[in-house]
């Protein structure tokens, strides 16, 4: 993890974690991911949390560099991520798994799709190819929702973006709400566990479903939503780094699992 700085000095900035704690204090929803908090927390407070989940700097005149995860803290909340996935796997539970950072941890929650199917659990993949307008920074964008072996993700209709075949990046829960309320209306299962990061786990938690997921230091909304009790495991490390990286996570993770193939 040190050497692929997924922990330790990561990539992410002290600037911009700070900002995304002024503009989650304002309840900015760019930065909410779905998250509708119980409380309201300055931007000091929301820095002392994502401190005690993270392990970063707590000290806010500590105002620029690369920020710090713990990485003992990250192994410690790896095993529990584990036990979330050997759980589901011995109820063979419901999962629905998805991402809003495709470029980077797409094969990953491929790897426990893969896993977690193999060991019983219906994977759902509802609302397949359904449209939906997403707020981005370049304004409304329509996006269609698919599907990359199980792990749900978003393509920008009608644009050519470089990767976008694989998906393109986003915080928005709206993705996750269009595919439970698909699978609602549907009359099929609801998954009891919902596998992702940004506005999956969110979005999921938020609407009382169980959810688990990775985490950077400058996204509090997930350590938010776990300190509140709506996100059930929130994993710090570095959420936008080359795919590769993951793999020996995901070694650890389904061996701790038990669930090696």
């Amino acid at each position: 993890m040190l050497a692929t700085r997924l922990a330790g000095t990561v990539a992410t900035s002290r600037e911009k974690s700070l900002r995304r704690h002024r503009l989650f204090a304002a309840r900015d929803p760019r930065v909410l991911l779905g998250i509708e908090p119980v409380h309201d927390r300055t931007p000091a407070e929301l820095l002392r949390l994502v401190a005690e989940a993270c392990g970063v700097a707590p000290e806010p005149d500590r105002v620029s560099g690369p920020e710090m995860i713990d990485p003992d803290r990250t192994i410690e909340v790896l095993d529990a991520f584990a036990d979330r996935l050997r759980a589901a796997a011995a109820a063979r539970a419901p999962v629905l798994v998805g991402t809003g950072h495709p470029h980077g941890l797409l094969e990953f929650y491929a790897c426990l799709t893969a896993a977690l199917s193999a060991a019983g659990c219906t994977v759902l993949t509802p609302a397949q190819g359904r449209s939906m307008d997403i707020t981005t920074r370049f304004g409304l964008r329509t996006h269609q929702l698919s599907y990359w072996r199980g792990v749900a993700l978003v393509r920008e209709t009608g644009a050519r973006v470089p990767g976008g075949e694989r998906g393109v990046h986003t915080h928005s829960p709206l993705p996750v709400r269009v595919a439970l309320a698909a699978a609602a209306e549907a009359g099929t299962p609801l998954p009891r566990l919902v596998i992702g990061d940004h506005g999956w786990v969110c979005g999921a938690g938020q609407l009382g479903i169980e959810a688990i997921g990775p985490a950077d230091a400058d996204d509090p909304a997930p350590f938010v939503g776990q300190a509140e009790g709506r996100v059930s495991v929130v994993v710090p490390l570095d959420d936008s780094a080359r795919s590769e990286s993951y793999r020996p996570l995901t070694r650890y993770v389904l061996n701790r699992a038990c669930l090696s193939q």
